[in-house]
């Protein structure tokens, strides 16, 4: 941090309102009912997401004002606006699931707008869910600017005759209700109790993914990443959070002072302890490249093999993410992640302390929750990257959610163009144990968005194939799948990949120990099938999505625009 602190003149927003040629602007201000105290201090952009459209933004609201109440007790005057913010589990199915990932690039967009147009000397993003909470931080990434992120906190369970229900528990009720082990009255009693408070769903899926890599990256306050979203401590944080946000104002402490690619590495090896959603493997790159750092799936290979898995939550586990916070949250796993010398504790935080100094008192409370690096789930990380002539630039599937009879498969592929065509197949019985499913023009490019798909893989563990069948698609999965589900291959089809020449009954074999994906055709063929097959087309000729399909580069490199 800079020894003095930034005189008056010195602020950013100085240009808004300095001098006489800025009275209007400075008129304008008034006009909004600001004083002249409040235009002299720093100002903090607040960057808010808030909805009342679903529970993991219904809370954002109250955060954000208890941020706003923390800069004005830091002596700096709030300056909030609105981004856009989708739920995917509203509208997984839908074609609005096409324009979830892109939003991540709308968002990053609109906090650079604002953020730059009226000259914020400081941001705090006020978050929540899967996209949301990237796309802002990419945003400010990119500004370079002082910024602290505070998030909507998790969910708490549900609880029905006496068994504790997440999300999870109703994703998968639909395919036990096709195979016939569930009563359509229980599938419906479910609905009522599986979300009983605001906040993000209660598993390791990807919005708390994310929130936990905040933690880590040193862009939030410890907690940011488990304490829930109807704790007073969520509000206790977010009125320190708008607090910090000043001293980070006054210091100008940007992220290029302190994010290396040394976080980058940090997070990731965090993500595989926690055994995070594969969506990380997306975003975790999209964010470095905003920040000038190249990561890469190597990265994440490389550092899987030898990152042990020690947390192990919904959907890939029993415990929720109330249950890690009570074992000591993302504290105590970072803690024994520097104690075992596999973190880097001397990363720089947005607290002004290292990230040592922040998790020196943390202390794991339950080690059936956070187990010991004497004593993980796996020696390896929970994502694995694999690699072969159908994914030559890698392909990820979340080990942490396979069972070990998946680890290895091999079967004549089932062939689909689309995920409805998919999912349609898998209801009316014609993908049977053993089988491949290989689903493909559901890429950025392809699909286009490369839309989750947890209708299909929920379906596959209600009906109890998910340990019979595979999934490989070059789309990608909610964090709440699990089993032998293998996305991100990459090149899509959309680009011409060797996923675009598969054929009903082709053999496609993958290994998770030997990290290979094998389309088991001879090149020769394979070259033959490229000279005959014509590419599908995307589907979207007009609008937003039209034009990201003709910008978004490889998912390989985290499907950012070029």
């Amino acid at each position: 941090m800079n020894k003095r602190p930034l005189d008056e003149d010195e602020y950013r927003s100085y240009e808004l309102k300095s001098d006489d040629t800025k009275v209007s602007a400075r008129s304008l201000m008034k006009g909004a009912g600001l004083t002249d105290e409040q235009i002299r201090r720093p100002f903090i952009g607040v960057c808010n997401s808030y909805s009342n459209f679903f529970p993991g933004h219904s809370n954002l609201d109250k955060i954000g004002q208890a941020v706003k109440d923390g800069i004005l007790m830091g002596g700096g005057t709030p300056v909030e606006f609105g981004t856009i913010g989708i739920c995917d589990g509203l509208v997984m199915g839908t074609e609005g699931m096409k324009y979830s990932l892109p939003s991540r690039e709308l968002i990053a967009d609109s906090v650079e707008t604002m953020a730059k147009a009226h000259i914020c000397d400081a941001l705090v993003l006020v978050c929540g869910c899967d996209k949301i909470i990237p796309g802002m931080i990419m945003g400010a990434l990119r500004l370079d600017i002082p910024f602290i992120v505070v998030t909507a906190g998790p969910m708490l369970p549900g609880h029905y005759n006496g068994e504790r229900v997440d999300v999870q528990s109703i994703a998968e009720c639909a395919g036990k209700v096709i195979a016939g082990t569930m009563d359509s009255e229980l599938y419906c009693a479910y609905e009522d109790e599986v979300c009983p408070t605001c906040g993000s769903c209660q598993g390791m899926f990807t919005a708390n993914s994310m929130a936990c890599m905040t933690e880590v990256l040193g862009i939030a306050l410890p907690g940011t990443g488990t304490v829930p979203a109807v704790s007073a401590k969520r509000y206790h944080m977010a009125k320190k959070s708008g607090m910090r946000a000043v001293e980070l104002a006054k210091y100008d402490l940007k992220p290029s002072g302190f994010i290396t690619q040394e976080s980058f590495y940090n997070a990731i090896k965090l993500d595989m302890m926690l055994g995070c959603s594969t969506n990380t493997a997306l975003h975790l790159p999209a964010l470095a490249h905003e920040a000038g750092i190249g990561i890469s799936l190597q990265d994440f290979d490389r550092i899987g093999r030898n990152t042990p898995h020690l947390v192990k939550l919904s959907p890939s586990g029993e415990h929720l993410m109330v249950d890690l916070d009570n074992a000591g949250g993302v504290s105590a796993v970072i803690r024994q992640g520097i104690e075992a010398g596999v973190l880097w504790g001397g990363q720089e935080t947005v607290t002004g302390k290292t990230l040592a100094e922040n998790t020196a008192s943390a202390a794991v409370r339950d080690t059936g929750v956070i187990r010991p690096f004497a004593d993980p789930y796996s020696p390896e990380g929970g994502l694995a990257v694999l690699y072969g002539n159908l994914a030559p630039l890698g392909a990820v599937i979340k080990t942490a959610g396979v069972d070990p009879d998946m680890f290895v498969h091999r079967g004549p592929a089932k062939v689909f163009n689309s995920h409805q065509e998919a999912l349609n197949a898998l209801i009316f019985g014609d993908i049977v144990p053993g089988d491949v499913i290989v689903l493909r023009y559901e890429g950025p490019k392809g699909g286009p968005g490369m839309q989750e798909m947890l209708m299909l893989t929920a379906l596959m563990c209600g009906m109890g194939m998910d340990k019979e069948i595979a999934l490989i698609t070059d789309g990608r999965f909610s964090g709440l799948s699990r089993g032998g589900v293998i996305g991100h291959v990459s090149p899509e089809a959309a680009l011409g990949g060797n996923i675009a020449l598969v054929e009903n009954g082709d053999v496609v074999s993958y290994s998770i120990p030997d990290r290979t994906i094998t389309l088991e055709v001879p090149d020769e063929v394979l070259e033959q099938r490229r000279q005959s097959v014509t590419l599908q087309e995307c589907p979207v000729k007009t609008g937003w999505l039209a034009r990201y399909a003709k910008l978004v580069g490889p998912v390989s490199d985290g499907a950012v625009l070029e």
